[in-house]
């Protein structure tokens, strides 16, 4: 289980709580939604779940045992735009493994070509790049997904073939993912239950 528990963060010692005595659980398997407006610390609490930030008080824990400081994290993050998190000077095929090569069966779902392997990233479009990024997040260690927004920038039709190749393989190797968004009826069809931050903040 990936659990957060009695969260309290802010950006700085006079600042106002972004996060205060906030808890969450996600077990392995299951897909929990994230939702409310900007600025109620969706994305904070994402960062915090994944190690990026750490929280004023509070404890994120896997399995009962405190994220690693060292090495593969199991709990991995993807956000709105993939270029931002890809080196430009490594082609794509230096990239995945980078996260752990990706097995054949995830590549197939996420219907990434073997062709783009050699290519660079700025060859390859938004799309197509969100899915190389799902594709190093998901490597062989990784447990807990944080989808922040993931398909926000992309199609209709991207969306769609990314979630089903994300959901049916977590599915298959039980992992656990939280699915922030601003979309309530994207979370609605995509997860087993929706956590309302601002209700569950109060």
């Amino acid at each position: 289980m990936l659990r957060g528990e009695h969260l309290c963060f802010r950006y700085g010692a006079n600042k106002p709580w972004i996060l205060y005595d906030f808890s969450i659980e996600v077990n392995p398997g299951e897909i929990v939604g994230l939702s409310g407006t900007s600025g109620l610390g969706k994305t904070t609490l994402g960062k915090i779940l994944a190690g990026y930030l750490q929280p004023v008080e509070g404890s994120v824990s896997v399995n009962d045992q405190p994220l690693p400081m060292q090495g593969y994290c199991p709990v991995q993050m993807i956000f709105q735009n993939p270029e931002l998190a890809m080196n430009p000077r490594w082609r794509i095929n230096k990239i995945l493994k980078e996260g752990q090569m990706p097995s054949g069966e995830l590549l197939q779902a996420l219907n990434i070509n073997q062709n783009w392997l050699n290519r660079w990233p700025h060859e390859l479009s938004g799309g197509e790049l969100q899915r190389v990024a799902v594709a190093r997040s998901l490597g062989r260690h990784t447990r807990y997904l944080i989808a922040d927004e993931m398909t926000t920038m992309l199609d209709a039709n991207t969306q769609a073939l990314i979630w089903r190749g994300v959901i049916d393989y977590a599915r298959k190797a039980e992992i656990g993912i939280l699915v922030i968004s601003h979309d309530f009826w994207l979370l609605k069809r995509l997860c087993d239950r929706v956590i309302d931050l601002h209700s569950a903040s109060k």
